[in-house]
């Protein structure tokens, strides 16, 4: 984080809020001028700071507005089954993401589907066929409180 003093950081956030815009928007909110602050962009980009942009999309309008929080273990927890099972998580589209844990559970999956039906297929045809899986525990999100995709900094 030593890399970063306060101009790349105010330029982080406000990319982090809004990706599109751009180096003389940013430049003007603090008052500079154009060319360093796409200097700056580049460069947080060349060093990962910025991985990708990306457009957040409304699960409603997209129709995806059942989300299921799936915790999994594993029967066994040899490096073979763990990397396959990552390997077929990231096949999977309703995944939106896969943590890998240490605790009671090995995995939780963040999954996004249309409806219950649809997510009884997923797990059915889907999830439950990835080799070496010794339980699901699903829960259904009733209320999104908190959405983002900003880091403090």
């Amino acid at each position: 984080m030593d890399q970063l003093d306060e101009t790349d950081k105010v330029i982080l956030r406000t990319l982090q809020k809004d990706a599109k815009k751009t180096a003389k928007e940013i430049a003007a909110s603090l008052k500079l001028t154009t060319s360093p602050v796409y200097d700056r962009i580049r460069r947080l980009e060349r060093l990962g700071f910025i991985k990708k942009y990306v457009a957040i999309l409304d699960k409603t309008l997209i129709n995806r507005t059942v989300t299921s929080i799936c915790q999994v273990s594993m029967r066994y927890h040899n490096e073979t089954f763990i990397e396959n099972f990552e390997q077929e998580i990231k096949k999977l589209p309703e995944v939106q993401r896969c943590y890998h844990l240490a605790g009671q559970v090995d995995f939780v999956l963040e999954i996004h589907v249309r409806s219950l039906e649809e997510y009884h297929d997923f797990v059915k045809y889907k999830l439950s066929k990835i080799e070496n899986i010794g339980s699901l525990n699903s829960t259904f999100v009733l209320k999104e409180i908190k959405q983002s995709s900003e880091f403090y900094i």
